[in-house]
């Protein structure tokens, strides 16, 4: 058992950032805004006075985990006789201040009106504008949208963060998922199948018990060995080992066997394999354990 973690590549923020100016870009050039800047500054008063055309400013100012939408369940996956739980995504709201900066009053409340309406309209950010990583299908869930919500009391306002002027703004909230980056890997499980047969036409109460059992063969590093040879010499049963270095046997009788694994450069190992029970791990490289006869 063993917790892995490998910390993929995340732009996340960035590729929204140029998902969303995307969409600005598109709506507002339909209703006659045209040479419009989409920004992601700081409004500074600096900044501002920089200016020499129509912006809209989405200030990314709260990043934070979407408590409502947390999931605590980690997801398992079973195959080839390992299982493995993923580590569920962290739901994350991304939240924005949204201004419009032009010279006239008037011209600043027509162009935020615009952007209001189309961050509404699109509750859900829409497949084709979407950038980067966010293309190509990374987020595990749609990437929703709330416009307009009230504040938290326990948000610090930004103008006061940054030391610009007060600004009416729109806020704007975008819930992505981080990437966890870590799996619990448990496995290989080796387990022992029964089969119960009863005759109906003998005496009440006789049963004969068969088995399905096997185990796994390994290296001295504990890598899995493809390709041996088992064999169980006492019963004349012998199988190969699969990728993972698993084997099966059946059917077998309750009992114990001597389980032999070869492998074509000379290499063996032995061990006794229990019916029923967990199954055998034979290691190449370890000296042989002492085995005693099936009963």
């Amino acid at each position: 058992m063993a917790i892995v973690t490998s910390v993929p590549l995340n732009t996340t923020l960035a590729d929204l950032d140029e998902s969303v100016r995307a969409l600005l870009k598109r709506e507002l050039g339909r209703h006659g805004f045209d040479g419009v800047e989409v920004v992601f500054d700081a409004p500074t008063k600096e900044w501002a006075a920089a200016l020499s055309s129509p912006t809209v400013n989405l200030f990314l100012y709260d990043i934070r985990e979407a408590t409502d939408r947390r999931i605590n369940e980690w997801k398992e996956q079973r195959g080839n006789g390992h299982a493995v739980e993923h580590r569920p995504p962290l739901r994350v709201e991304a939240s924005y201040a949204v201004t419009a900066w032009t010279r006239a009053v008037e011209d600043e409340h027509r162009l935020l009106s615009q952007v209001l309406a189309v961050l509404y309209a699109y509750t859900v950010l829409p497949d084709d504008i979407l950038a980067g990583t966010l293309a190509n299908g990374s987020q595990p869930f749609p990437l929703d949208t709330k416009t307009a919500s009230g504040r938290s009391e326990d948000k610090a306002d930004f103008w006061t963060s940054i030391g610009g002027q007060y600004k009416a703004s729109v806020d704007y909230i975008v819930y992505t998922s981080c990437d966890p980056g870590t799996v619990f890997e448990r496995g290989p499980e080796v387990r022992t199948a029964t089969l119960r047969l009863r005759d109906s036409d003998g005496a009440p109460g006789r049963m004969e018990e068969f088995h399905r059992a096997g185990g796994v063969v390994r290296d001295a590093a504990g890598d899995p060995i493809a390709n041996a040879w088992v064999a169980l010499p006492d019963v004349g049963l012998w199988a190969a080992s699969d990728a993972e270095g698993r084997f099966r046997f059946s059917p077998l009788e309750p009992g114990a066997y001597v389980c032999r694994a070869r492998t074509a450069d000379g290499g063996e190992a032995r061990g006794t394999l229990e019916v029923p029970g967990a199954g055998v791990q034979l290691t190449l490289g370890e000296k042989p354990k002492a085995t005693r006869k099936r009963s």
